[in-house]
């Protein structure tokens, strides 16, 4: 078998594969073999008498690990089997934490760490009370308006005069006279107080990253931002302001806005509250919103394009939303990214993992460079394509003069385009068709 998520080869044994072992037992198990090459070829080891012996001290000694450790023979070469089980609270190499990732090892550190344990001792970064927070650091206004959503949408059922303790209490945020994280988060004065990378951070670039026209930070709570961030793109970076209310309608040029709402959303709830703040960033032809704090445990990227159960990193956080009717509870956000997208004529989203978090990308249109390439065309049919964008029609003539092609090329270029949907023929200008490009389909 290949080397894979699971299974790892070595030619011999060294000490410093206790990282693998490790790395192991903090992912789903795994086995590693000793006398295997990476191709999978079976090498042989002379001292096998003596890693019977040392391997399972060792792994008991150093990792508080017990394995399971086999001698296997193949054609009179010996080699080792070590099958590491899962582990539910965390294993470290003298104070350092490994993970099985892929078919890569990686050190935990920092924020990634801290959720990691969390995680193991069965908690979430959003259910450790806030020893620091006090009643005068809720915000009454965020709680009024919690509780006028979540009326709306039916989700709770309350007193009209409840308390902010008793009400947060209900929220399962308040535990044993402290507020929980998440109550800060969501109902906080000043958030930022607490936690410095609350934030969230809007560009408007040109064509590269290193050009940001302008920018603004908005800074509140998360029933404070989901508004402002609205607002804030509407007053400044959208070219035609949209609704945030819910009303899904396509502006001209511009980004459905139940895919927008879905991607802040989402980046409000799902995000990593100890890493770097979120991110918006607008270009001439897209918008992006990255959060830190990468996919949870057993969902895929290819996940997120079919149904798939819901792990939010933050479930209080999570829970609270779906009370008031910001997001549902069963992991379709990105579905609703993709197919409003879809009824918008618009390119496939990009959603993915990056730089330790998650990016979430819409596309005004399916002509830009970028999109092009990915769907296979050459340099001279992108070129031609970007013209047309830019004039509004082509002919074949035109096509030679732009990608200096000959005739016979041309047509079967623009052949190819009109087949991929890109190009329609609309008519013909004296002997030539012309063509123009093909939007909404």
């Amino acid at each position: 078998m290949p080397e894979s998520h699971n299974i790892e080869y070595k030619t011999n044994w060294r000490d410093e594969y206790l990282k693998w072992i490790c790395g192991f037992a903090n992912a789903s198990g795994g086995k590693l073999y000793i006398g295997i090459d990476d191709k999978g070829k079976v090498t042989g080891i002379d001292n096998y008498h003596k890693l019977l012996v040392d391997l399972p001290n060792k792994f008991r000694d150093i990792l508080g690990v017990y394995a399971e450790v086999n001698l296997q023979d193949e054609k009179g070469k010996h080699h080792i089997e070590i099958i590491v089980p899962r582990y539910d609270v965390p294993i470290s190499v003298r104070g350092i934490y490994y993970v099985r990732v892929g078919s890569t090892l990686q050190e935990l550190k920092g924020p990634a760490l801290n959720e990691f344990i969390l995680k193991r001792t069965g908690k979430t970064w959003d259910d450790i009370p806030e020893q620091r927070a006090s009643i005068d650091d809720i915000d009454e206004s965020s709680i009024k308006q919690f509780l006028k959503d979540a009326r709306t949408v039916k989700r709770i059922n309350v007193e009209d005069d409840i308390s902010i303790s008793d009400l947060l209490e209900k929220l399962r945020l308040l535990e044993d006279g402290h507020w929980k994280r998440a109550a800060i988060v969501l109902f906080g004065k000043d958030p930022g107080k607490f936690y410095p990378n609350m934030a969230v951070k809007i560009g408007k670039f040109g064509e590269t990253d290193a050009d940001l026209k302008f920018h603004e930070v908005l800074e509140g709570n998360l029933i404070q931002l989901k508004d402002r961030i609205g607002e804030m793109l509407n007053a400044k970076f959208f070219i035609h302001p949209i609704d945030f209310m819910g009303v899904q309608r396509v502006e001209q040029d511009e980004y459905p806005v139940a895919a927008v709402r879905e991607m802040i959303l989402n980046a409000l709830v799902h995000r990593n509250y100890m890493g770097a703040p979120t991110q918006i960033r607008l270009y001439d032809d897209n918008f992006s919103v990255w959060n830190d704090g990468g996919l949870p445990e057993g969902i895929s990227e290819e996940d997120l394009k079919k149904a798939h159960r819901s792990k939010p990193r933050n479930p209080l956080l999570a829970d609270v939303c779906f009370k008031a009717g910001y997001i549902d509870s069963w992991g379709r956000g990105t579905i609703k990214i993709i197919e409003s997208c879809k009824e918008a004529g618009l390119p496939e989203p990009v959603l993915k993992e990056e730089q330790g978090g998650f990016l979430s990308k819409v596309f005004k249109d399916r002509f830009t460079a970028e999109q092009m390439k990915k769907s296979g065309l050459n340099e001279r049919q992108i070129e031609a394509i970007l013209y047309t964008k830019k004039y509004g029609e082509m002919t074949n003539s035109t096509y030679q003069e732009v990608a200096n092609v000959s005739k016979a090329t041309a047509t079967r270029d623009i052949k190819e385009l009109e087949d991929k949907g890109l190009l329609k023929n609309i008519g013909t200008k004296g002997s030539s068709a012309i063509y123009k490009l093909r939007v909404g389909s």
